[in-house]
């Protein structure tokens, strides 16, 4: 299918889907997909070689307001630590190294092969 006539959702759901076979190829196992808490979600949660990855995923089809990395605002990075500290305290989980991660996808122009980009790292709990 044409990614043009793909809905935001659809289109959403395509790139977490992308980014999640990425993850599985460099050898992450995911734990837990849409991770919602009172916070608010978190894309993807893996295991990568020891640390829990909390993996933010963006999804674009044009790049009118930047590559879609630029999307993980300020506030969204801080809605996402609050998250990821709420699924630690619910599961439980202390002592682990923990990361934030970035996705982008981005579908060009009549192109059925997306732009991916993993950014890991891309930011730490400790700005907050």
């Amino acid at each position: 299918m044409n990614n043009r006539l793909l809905g935001l959702g659809e289109l959403c759901k395509k790139g977490e889907a992308l980014a999640g076979k990425l993850l599985i190829k460099r050898g992450c196992k995911i734990l837990k997909r849409n991770y919602v808490s009172r916070y608010g979600e978190i894309d993807i949660i893996a295991y990568d070689k020891g640390a829990i990855s909390f993996v933010e995923v963006k999804t674009r089809r044009t790049e009118n307001y930047g590559p879609p990395e630029l999307a993980v605002t300020k506030e969204k990075r801080k809605r996402i630590i609050r998250t990821a500290q709420n699924y630690l305290v619910v599961n439980k989980i202390e002592d682990t190294d923990c990361r934030f991660d970035v996705v982008s996808v981005f579908f060009k122009e009549n192109d059925n092969k997306p732009e991916i980009e993993f950014f890991k790292g891309a930011f730490t709990a400790d700005e907050y």
